[in-house]
């Protein structure tokens, strides 16, 4: 009688909602990794942030000292 032939058959209908879980753990999993960058960065103090700079090479260690000494004053 109903052989669910708008997703393609038995089978094909078992792809298709593991594909449609697939994708909504994907989008839940990237939201949920772009908050956590934002709050991990906003978390920390300009000391913390300024290291973490320093050690990923993002700044010389001459640009280092000054913004330090400037965060101390």
């Amino acid at each position: 009688m109903h052989d669910f032939h708008f997703f393609g058959g038995g089978w094909m209908m078992v792809f298709w909602w593991i594909l449609i879980i697939a994708v909504i753990v994907i989008v839940i999993r990237v939201i949920m990794k772009s908050n956590m960058k934002q709050t991990d960065s906003s978390d920390k103090s300009p000391l913390e942030i300024l290291k973490r700079r320093y050690a990923k090479g993002e700044i010389t260690e001459e640009e280092y000292s000054e913004r330090k000494k400037d965060l101390k004053h």
